[in-house]
């Protein structure tokens, strides 16, 4: 699960590396708010009214859901169902709140925190996106303080200051957790049962 303030790149490099490892794959959330810029329902989010999110939490349809500035988001059970039967590495963009509720719910969930290298760089990036106003820019690094003192709840840290660097950092931790013991036992379970280890 990757979490990260608004501005902080978190999308751009969760998009990277899905172009770089076809066994990662991208959950789409549901949300309450309107599409931004050239978003499509479906394809960044799945785009829902009040309503109908009330009535996903209403049958236990999201796995972990929460307000996010002024929006509700939720992420699907059924489709983390699908993706994991699939094989897949899952990669979900979340808000804190929401990482710490998967992470109760799997223990094997890992979380990632993306930080901006400074206050500076992430207003910088927040008014060069063009889709806020400067109101909303302004709710957004108020936010940002509460969301970064979360970083501490997450397995590892990536700085992103240098886009390469951050990316090949997101790679790295992919790497590691497929070559821990019980996910190379899954994966590789021909080797494993061949040389009689459990």
């Amino acid at each position: 699960m990757v979490a990260a303030p608004s501005g902080a790149g978190k999308s751009s490099l969760v998009k990277a590396l899905m172009e770089l490892d076809a066994g990662v794959q991208h959950s789409v959330s549901h949300t309450t708010r309107a599409p931004r810029g050239q978003e499509f329902h479906g394809r960044e989010y799945f785009f829902i009214d009040d309503a109908q999110f009330d009535e996903m939490i209403a049958t236990n349809a999201f796995l972990e859901w929460a307000h996010v500035h002024g929006n509700r988001y939720g992420t699907s059970r059924l489709t983390i169902q699908e993706l994991i039967s699939q094989g897949l590495d899952v990669v979900l963009e979340i808000d804190f709140q929401g990482a710490i509720q998967i992470k109760r719910l799997f223990a094997n969930a890992v979380l990632i925190f993306i930080l901006p290298p400074s206050w500076e760089e992430l207003r910088s990036r927040l008014h060069r996106r063009g889709e806020d106003t400067p109101e909303v820019i302004e709710t957004r690094l108020a936010n940002a303080a509460t969301e970064m003192a979360q970083a501490h709840e997450f397995d590892f840290v990536i700085i992103n200051q240098l886009f390469d660097k951050a990316l090949f950092d997101l790679k790295a931790i992919v790497h590691a957790q497929r070559l821990k013991y019980a996910s190379q036992r899954t994966l590789r379970s021909d080797i494993f049962q061949a040389l009689k280890l459990n």
